[in-house]
């Protein structure tokens, strides 16, 4: 193709992975250059899970062969960082402009804002990014359940008229059931590897496993897979934790939505349906919808109203290093966390309640710091974007913006743990006990980090109760020598 009938690159970041939405939906092959750079940053510039770089990148791969076979010219290179790719892509082109999606990063933004690039809205959302701004700029707190509520009006979602279907917003209290004993469930979906596959783990030294699909093709079977056999069980067990399987009833969604191979209507037009047949129960349709255009979407319009600074917020001053038992499952006994950190090891994804009230859990009562946990969520999960880790991390996780985005810390003892899941059979510690050799480190580091911030917390109506409960603790100065004792075994790898 002559170079005179080219009039615009169109940059396609690797989260961008759309045909219909972003810069893509109006491109046409005759007059624009679509480009992709494997930047240097994005593959060797952190310690990435293998899992997750092998994921991004053959999916991108993919992504861009299926533009080839569409008719566009493709430029895909590699470069040390995007810009760098992007200067010899517009080189190549005589200097032709760039258009861009916007980027779901302040930092990626300000970069291609530098480099002269255009952008169109970004659309990979259900909220504008202006429209959320609105909603937050009238609240006196950033409540969820406000926001998903006013969603649910706005985009018609589960309404019966003026009133949510069902007769209530939400079902979460049905959705808290702990895993039935030898849960097995029906079988997952594997992806079979084709010759780009083999090429990515083979650059990259990695042996994938066959859990995530890296094509649109695959996203759409794996979204069918999920409202067929999993969707009507999905409510009541969200929360549980099992050995028996990993995934429980969990759609394994995110990646393809947060890399672009999914939509988020899409999703929801597959589970309506679904849900307009009868043959899912309310509970299960409310809640998976619920995660979906709530807290997604919440996540994401916070990410953008808070700005880039949110992510340094430390609270409560923690400067503890990163554990060890986050990256090497041996230097734990707690079965919790060695199962968790396996899990991630392996397949680069555990489900949401391992992530708030195992991993963060322990990174907040341990006091570690807030920036390095953060890094290390971005680096190891495989759905894990900037935009998706700050707010949770930085927000809901460790609490380190002091309740700007919720009004109280997840913290919680070994009970929690034992109620929700089976690790605590035939763990070495005993989730009731909170001194001793063999007392749960996490009901220990619980009643400890209360005691720790008892004046903070006195002062919040959701915390006050749990305060008042040190009172009742005639053993606290043991406990207070017992959980020095934890600190020092999980920092040597011990405990």
């Amino acid at each position: 193709m002559a170079n005179k009938e080219l009039k615009r690159i169109i940059y396609i970041p690797f989260d961008h992975l759309h045909r219909n939405f972003g810069a893509l939906k109006e491109a046409d092959p005759a007059h624009d250059v679509i480009a992709f750079v494997e930047s240097a940053r994005m593959t060797s510039g952190r310690k990435w899970h293998t899992e997750r770089l092998f994921f991004l990148i053959s999916s991108a791969r993919h992504f861009a062969r299926s533009l080839e076979e569409e008719g566009f010219r493709v430029d895909y290179i590699k470069a040390p960082t995007t810009i760098d790719g992007l200067k010899v892509i517009s080189d190549k082109h005589k200097g032709l402009p760039i258009l861009c999606a916007e980027p779901s990063s302040f930092r990626q933004y300000e970069a291609l804002k530098k480099y002269k690039v255009s952008f169109v809205d970004n659309d990979f959302f259900l909220t504008p990014r202006p429209l959320f701004k609105e909603w937050a700029d009238g609240q006196k707190n950033y409540l969820m359940e406000n926001f998903y509520r006013k969603q649910r009006v706005r985009l018609n979602v589960l309404m019966q008229g003026n009133e949510p279907a069902g007769g209530s917003w939400n079902f979460d209290k049905e959705n808290r059931l702990p895993p039935p004993k030898k849960y097995e469930g029906p079988a997952y979906l594997e992806h079979v590897r084709d010759e780009i596959d083999q090429q990515v783990a083979k650059e990259i030294g990695h042996t994938p496993t066959t859990t995530w699909a890296t094509t649109r093709k695959g996203a759409l079977k794996q979204l069918a897979n999920f409202i067929d056999n999993h969707f009507g069980e999905f409510g009541p067990l969200e929360d549980a934790m099992t050995t028996d399987n990993w995934a429980l009833h969990h759609s394994l969604l995110s990646p393809y939505l947060n890399n672009g191979l999914l939509h988020a209507s899409e999703v929801i037009e597959a589970a309506v349906a679904a849900f307009n047949s009868g043959r899912i129960p309310i509970e299960s349709a409310e809640g998976f919808i619920r995660q979906i255009i709530g807290w997604r979407e919440y996540v994401n319009g916070m990410y953008w109203y808070l700005g880039p600074d949110y992510r340094n917020n430390n609270e409560f001053h923690a400067n503890r290093t990163l554990l060890p038992l986050f990256s090497d499952p041996n230097k734990t006994q707690m079965n919790c966390i060695k199962q968790t950190v396996t899990d991630i090891n392996e397949r680069a994804w555990v489900h949401h309640i391992p992530r708030l009230m195992l991993l963060s859990n322990l990174a907040l009562v341990t006091g570690t710091n807030p920036q390095e946990f953060l890094d290390w969520m971005r680096e190891v999960f495989i759905d894990a974007s900037d935009w998706v880790m700050v707010p949770n991390v930085i927000g809901m996780g460790l609490h380190a913006d002091g309740g700007a985005m919720m009004t109280k810390p997840y913290a919680a003892g070994g009970a929690y743990i034992s109620r929700m899941s089976n690790y605590c059979k035939g763990c070495v510690y005993n989730p009731k006990l909170r001194v001793g050799d063999d007392a749960c480190p996490f009901t220990t580091l619980y009643w400890d980090f209360l005691d720790r911030y008892k004046e903070e917390f006195a002062k919040n109506h959701r915390m006050s109760q749990q305060v008042f409960g040190l009172k009742r603790l005639s053993d606290l100065p043991e406990l207070k020598v017992r959980a020095q004792q934890v600190l020092t075994g999980l920092e040597q790898g011990k405990i």
